[in-house]
């Protein structure tokens, strides 16, 4: 059983992550429960209205749990989903795994002015119950290490390298070069910083959300193409000269493996997340100056961009993230002999 707050039609790499890896752990045998939203009451998201979270899910929880009795139990989000089902587990002795997908605190602190200090405290208490957290990169988990986590793993991303490919540049027919952002407009994403430095041919933005209205009317030049989904997106990406990945709280961003697989380079601030990802100088440009990344990266080879997200399964990931998987019972044979892996062909 995998609970998250985040799910369809929420568009984000949170929810096609878990989307591609509940897919994966089928085609391995797993049968998987996934306990979202659409599966009850909801309301919307302060400053967020787009995204819709659960209103008081624990009954309706329990009683899932209970019905499907998962072998492991895996919860994704530390949302009003993520900690019912992190309540109901330690008041049954449940053991369950835990993800971390994005900088919460950072991302709090942009809306809110909350301590950072107190932001990471509440997220140890709330991994700090599971076997295990897991994260996608090394920069994330010596991040979390310093802040006193103690239980961090590795789960890395991985991409659809059939749909993600070099298509033509043709299909944009706007001045280049064309730096393309994809993703969320909110505050978060720092899509602002995109829309600020200097660039000589097109900016487009791929996406909507809460910031588009506002930004828009500030920065009118950019192109604003929406929200846009399978070949449509990646046609869009792979006609684009570079990416431009400005978010400061991303620990992962899953569109800079998606841009490689397309033979687009990326640019972005050198911080947690990108640097893990981007190979400066190889597969993309890492700055401190945006504008000053974005234009090096267009002198970089596009095969070695494909390269690396060759690399990059969904299947070797799914993998990584099942062998994390604990039991939620301990039984006789696994008091006898620790495992982290939970046998294939058992319900997830």
């Amino acid at each position: 059983m995998i609970v998250s707050d985040a799910w369809f039609p929420q568009t984000n790499g949170v929810v096609n992550t878990l989307a591609q890896t509940a897919a994966w752990l089928g085609r391995f045998g797993h049968e998987v429960r996934l306990l979202t939203p659409r599966d009850f009451r909801t309301f919307p998201c302060p400053t967020y209205p787009e995204i819709r979270v659960a209103f008081l899910p624990q009954r309706k929880l329990a009683r899932s749990m209970a019905a499907f009795r998962p072998q492991a139990l895996h919860i994704a989000t530390e949302g009003p989903l993520g900690f019912a089902a992190r309540r109901h587990c330690l008041s049954h002795g449940l053991r369950f795994t835990t993800s971390y997908h994005t900088q919460f605190p950072q991302y709090l602190r942009s809306r809110l002015p909350i301590p950072l200090t107190l932001s990471y405290a509440l997220l140890r208490w709330f991994h700090g119950a599971a076997q295990s957290c897991m994260v996608s990169t090394q920069g994330v988990q010596d991040e979390l290490a310093e802040r006193g986590f103690n239980n961090v793993v590795r789960w890395r991303r991985g991409v659809d390298t059939q749909l993600f490919r070099p298509q033509s540049k043709a299909f944009l027919n706007l001045p280049r070069p064309i730096a393309a952002c994809v993703g969320r407009v909110a505050v978060e994403k720092n899509v602002a910083a995109f829309l600020r430095m200097p660039w000589s041919g097109t900016k487009l933005v791929i996406g909507d959300g809460p910031e588009r209205q506002r930004l828009q009317a500030q920065y009118p030049d950019a192109v604003y193409a929406g929200f846009r989904f399978g070949e449509d997106l990646a046609a869009h990406i792979a006609a684009a000269d570079v990416l431009v990945f400005p978010s400061l709280t991303d620990t992962f961003g899953l569109v800079n493996l998606e841009a490689m697989a397309c033979g687009v380079p990326v640019a972005a601030f050198p911080v947690t997340g990108p640097i893990d990802v981007v190979q400066d100088g190889v597969t993309g440009a890492l700055d401190t100056d945006l504008a000053r990344a974005a234009r090096r990266a267009l002198q970089i080879d596009p095969h070695a961009c494909r390269e690396r997200a060759l690399q990059s399964s969904w299947d070797a990931c799914t993998h990584e993230f099942e062998s994390n998987l604990v039991a939620c019972r301990l039984t006789t044979a696994s008091r006898a002999k620790p495992s982290h892996s939970v046998t294939e062909r058992q319900p997830t």
